[in-house]
């Protein structure tokens, strides 16, 4: 089978609790499959990617089995956050849209929590 995925995450606090917990879930119950997971974070959702932001332990963690957390780079610039100011497990890249399509357009599954 072929599980790589993509998560998309572009909203609040909370949601990022549901997302999370999907993520962990997936890794979990695909602990002997080979997959790429990734998070890819646009929009008003970058607001939580912060080193000390409350979920910020448990994104580390959940980089550390595997995820790869990708964040908007026009996120950024729109809600005024420096590079500096990220979770250091988070990956810029130039736009959080153009990302998901280049993964779906490589069999990446698309989930919206």
């Amino acid at each position: 089978m072929y599980y790589d995925v993509i998560f998309h995450f572009d909203q609040d606090a909370e949601k990022l609790s549901v997302a999370l917990s999907n993520v962990r879930n997936y890794i979990k119950a695909l602990h002997a499959e080979s997959f790429t997971i990734v998070l890819v974070v646009n929009g008003p959702g970058i607001k939580m990617m912060g080193k000390t932001d409350s979920q910020a332990e448990q994104l580390t963690e959940l980089a550390s089995l595997g995820l790869s957390v990708r964040v908007c780079q026009n996120a950024l610039h729109h809600f005024h956050l420096k590079p500096e100011w990220l979770n250091p497990v988070c990956q810029i890249v130039p736009a959080g849209i153009i990302e998901i399509v280049d993964l779906q357009r490589k069999a990446f599954t698309y989930i919206k929590p």
